[in-house]
């Protein structure tokens, strides 16, 4: 239990990490770069490689890429589509990161568990936004964006200064998104249903 205790903040920051990355990927690697690079928090060693100034060029340029993208209805589900290839292998990569220096196997284990993490967060997000762009009006669309900025930028300040409430808060998210997806998939069935039943 003392040696769980112990990792608490290396938990927080790999679920953050991987958490972030199913929402705003490109916006966790600059602003992890970024806080790196001027000092403002220790990184892992094998994440150090985020404060280079071409890393977190390129992806501050994407981070704003995918802000307008995100905002706009239907490009924001074209985007989240095209991004399913890559935060998920990028959140797990992440969250294998903050562990590197504990050996192979722990690195691993916290690659799966980050990538199931960024898996959930992303098909969570891309669910509620698809079914947000079913709605005539655009202002539901652009809210949920610009929540899901704040969120990302709140949850990784609370990883890093109230570790263990935060994993709360993230467990209690993936319940309620393996909740959100299974409602998701029984409305998708009921549609297919219907539209067999008036073929």
């Amino acid at each position: 239990m003392d040696a769980v205790m112990q990792h608490i903040p290396e938990l927080a920051l790999a679920g953050a990490l991987a958490w972030g990355a199913g929402l705003r990927l490109y916006l966790v690697i600059c602003g992890l770069g970024l806080a790196g690079l001027f000092g403002w928090m220790p990184l892992p060693e094998h994440l150090k490689l985020l404060t280079s100034p071409v890393v977190i060029g390129a992806a501050g340029f994407m981070a704003a890429v995918e802000a307008f993208a995100d905002k706009l209805p239907w490009l924001d589900s074209i985007w989240d589509g095209l991004q399913t290839f890559i935060r998920i292998p990028a959140g797990a990569a992440l969250a294998a990161g903050v562990f590197g220096d504990a050996g192979a196997g722990v690195a691993l284990a916290a690659a799966l568990l980050g990538g199931s993490v960024t898996a959930a967060t992303h098909f969570s997000k891309a669910g509620a936004r698809a079914a947000a762009n079913t709605s005539p009006e655009p202002f539901s669309n652009l809210s949920l964006s610009l929540i899901e900025d704040v969120a990302v930028v709140g949850g990784s300040w609370l990883a890093v200064q109230f570790p263990v409430v935060f994993l709360v808060l993230l467990a209690i998210f993936l319940l309620s998104a393996g909740l959100l997806l299974h409602w998701l998939v029984k409305g998708v069935r009921r549609l297919f249903s219907a539209g067999e039943a008036r073929a």
